[in-house]
């Protein structure tokens, strides 16, 4: 980060990555430029062109030296991963995986909000009943390195991935949830398995429990994950702050948006809370390809990434600004919307929509 006079710039690289994040991260620059023209903020842009179609080209989804040359920004503004004819494992571990460990985004953070002028499949809440934030482990647990497969193509075949929980590793994004429940209604729920996983699951309970004790003011409670998702269900309204493992917090930041009526609004961060790299800021959608390149994909998921990257920048009265004038375009019922919010619209129709109600 730089200051010129009274502006602050931030060096920010912009990931479009493939199908309809090429779509949606240009809706996403157009509300930031309008937010630097508004708050006095700069940002200095670099675009990299990484993606399914660069793994197709070269063999790999980044170049060999694709971290260190993300390395010096700010922030990375991602849209998202995958296309058919490259496995989503390949992409995904080619890519957005390597990004958050080698940068140590070790908190993935995905708010769940039902927001005004979005029809939920769940009935009789008003917008704002539902709000939550679901904090999920990042760079560890159940999405591990850890295993192999011996003996392939006969019928000895064996598999085995290992999870890996470290004290490290879930003592610092439970006191991360902690810490954010500290902020909000001080009300913090756990997601486990302990009663079907024998030592990981048991164990993060422990330390869950340990953690606490440094919270007297935060209420907790815990659910295995089967009935959890049965609750986000009939009673999303209920939660705040919700902790979980990789797997569990990737499940459950998923579910959150479907019950409030779309994943194309949701946003995520995956943050370095120390600083000490850069976080990255993307779209809680893939890069759906069934919709790519038709011009109809929902940017505010994109949109919304944008404010969140803001205040994790320090700039809460620019992100604010963002989230205010996206509800302002849901709530208002002649504005622009694309097809999952029932609207016929396209891409860039909201995109506009949203910058000019800044």
């Amino acid at each position: 980060m730089t200051e010129k006079q009274n502006t602050v710039t931030y060096k920010i690289a912009n990931v479009p990555g493939d199908g309809i994040g090429k779509e949606v991260v240009p809706e996403g620059l157009r509300v930031l430029d309008k937010v630097s023209s508004k708050f006095g903020i700069d940002f200095d842009f670099t675009d990299y062109d990484w993606s399914c179609e660069t793994y197709a080209k070269t063999g790999a989804m980044m170049p060999e030296d694709g971290i260190d040359q993300l390395r010096p920004n700010d922030a990375i503004f991602l849209g998202a991963v995958g296309f058919p004819g490259v496995p989503d494992h390949v992409s995904l571990w080619g890519l957005l995986i390597p990004i958050r460990r080698h940068f140590d985004q070790y908190v993935n953070l995905r708010p769940v909000r039902l927001l005004p002028g979005i029809e939920a499949p769940v009935h009789g809440y008003n917008p704002g009943d539902i709000d939550m934030y679901v904090v999920r482990e990042n760079v560890e647990g159940e999405y591990s390195e850890m295993g192999g497969r011996i003996f392939e193509g006969t019928d000895r075949e064996t598999v085995v991935q290992e999870t890996v929980f470290t004290r490290q590793g879930v003592d610092r994004i439970q006191r991360f949830a902690f810490d954010l429940a500290m902020t909000r209604s001080k009300k913090l729920t756990s997601a486990t398995k302990s009663n079907g996983i024998i030592y990981t699951m048991p164990y993060w309970d422990e330390r869950f429990a340990e953690n606490g004790k440094d919270y007297p003011e935060v209420e907790t409670d815990q659910y295995h994950i089967d009935i959890l998702t049965v609750h986000f269900v009939a009673r999303p309204d209920t939660f705040d702050v919700v902790v979980g493992s990789n797997l569990f917090g990737d499940i459950l930041s998923d579910l959150g948006p479907g019950v409030t009526g779309t994943i194309g609004v949701a946003p995520s961060a995956n943050i370095n809370p120390e600083g000490k790299h850069p976080s990255m800021f993307e779209p809680v959608h893939g890069s759906a390809p069934d919709i790519a390149g038709k011009g109809i994909a929902n940017p505010i998921g994109q949109i919304w990434s944008a404010s969140m990257m803001l205040d994790h920048l320090g700039q809460p009265e620019a992100g604010a600004a963002i989230l205010e004038a996206v509800q302002n375009v849901l709530k208002d019922p002649t504005s622009p919307k694309t097809p999952d919010m029932g609207g016929k619209y396209k891409t860039e129709d909201v995109g506009k929509a949203i910058a000019e109600a800044i």
